[in-house]
């Protein structure tokens, strides 16, 4: 969930006095992965990634007593800091059994029970049935679902069809030729999904449930363009080595004391691998003490000519990294 770092007033708005809140800085969002993504779909590391960084925040908000109520892509981003995505916006969250927001949800990723309740409200009615947390799971499925399709799916979620039996489409889409990740078992994250998604808030699975589900125990290697696309502190850089390279001890520290002098233009480094052995052969890892480094010297270092070849910079998981576990082989 995101910080919240501290409250001011501002004395200077065009509007008279406003209160401001100080986050924290965040990166990417789920919203914008979607853009990059080019309707092929999310990678099944960054969809486990983000269900599971997700719904340990919905455990505990929920746990608390607390309904996010606005769950979409743009309010869900990635700290470069912490690795995980985090959980933002909470203008309209609200104390479950004291609802003092009516209009919640954005379209596309609105339970049905807060529909009837947003319908009844425009009519001056009051629903019997109060929204709960169960609303928040309803949108995370749909987010995942996004996720794994590379489509926006707003409008599929608004017919007819998904209304009267929204399960066939759900497979219907795993089942799709055209999507990328059709050729992994992704049964798991199916159901998980389905889970999620009963038109009875009823019989949806709760946040801590979810968590239990088979789908977060398979091991994913995240893609290159994960990594490219995801800050972290550490920096991998790609076509810097050659063989001959790694079994000259004198031209090996040669390169390392170049490379090094080269990285710490742009910040602190803690520390600089090499491996000569796989995994990781011949790729360099770069820690800097921050991901704002890091992402400044991915920035400037993709691209430059090193020994004559053009170099490759991506971000790299500090966990993995820290744990000494390298992926060899990157789709």
């Amino acid at each position: 969930i995101v910080t919240l770092y501290g409250v001011f007033t501002n004395h200077y708005s065009a509007n008279g006095p406003s209160r401001c809140l100080l986050l924290e800085l965040l990166d990417i969002s789920v919203s914008e992965l979607l853009l990059h993504s080019s309707n092929q779909g999310c990678s099944m590391w960054m969809i486990q990634h983000c269900a599971r960084d997700v719904l340990e925040a919905l455990a505990f908000l929920h746990h608390k007593g607390y309904v996010h109520a606005d769950l979409k892509p743009r309010n869900i981003l990635w700290s470069a800091e912490e690795e995980c995505f985090k959980l933002i916006d909470f203008g309209l969250s609200f104390k479950e059994g004291n609802q003092d927001v009516k209009y919640i949800q954005t379209d596309g990723y609105r339970a049905p029970e807060a529909e009837l309740q947003n319908c009844l409200a425009q009519a001056g009615l009051q629903s019997e049935t109060e929204c709960t947390s169960a609303v928040d799971l309803w949108s995370l499925g749909i987010v995942l679902l996004e996720m794994f399709s590379g489509m926006k799916l707003k409008h599929t979620v608004q017919s007819q069809e998904w209304k009267t039996n929204s399960s066939a489409i759900i497979d219907r889409i795993f089942a799709s030729e055209g999507v990328v990740n059709s050729a992994i078992p992704a049964y798991h994250l199916r159901d998980l999904i389905k889970s999620m998604l009963h038109c009875d808030q009823g019989k949806r699975a709760s946040a801590e449930k979810a968590l239990c589900s088979p789908f977060f125990s398979i091991p994913f290697a995240p893609h290159i363009e994960d990594l490219v696309m995801l800050p972290t502190p550490v920096l991998r850089l790609l076509n810097v080595l050659s063989d001959a390279s790694l079994q000259c001890e004198e031209e090996y520290e040669d390169i390392l004391e170049d490379i090094r002098e080269e990285c710490q233009k742009y910040g602190a480094v803690v520390s600089l691998l090499i491996p000569k052995e796989n995994p990781g052969k011949g790729q360099v890892f770069v820690e800097y003490a921050n991901a704002g480094d890091s992402k400044a010297a991915q920035k400037m270092l993709t691209g430059k000519i090193f020994d004559g070849k053009f170099v490759v910079a991506t971000f790299y998981p500090l966990s993995a990294y820290k744990r000494g576990y390298l992926y060899q082989n990157l789709l």
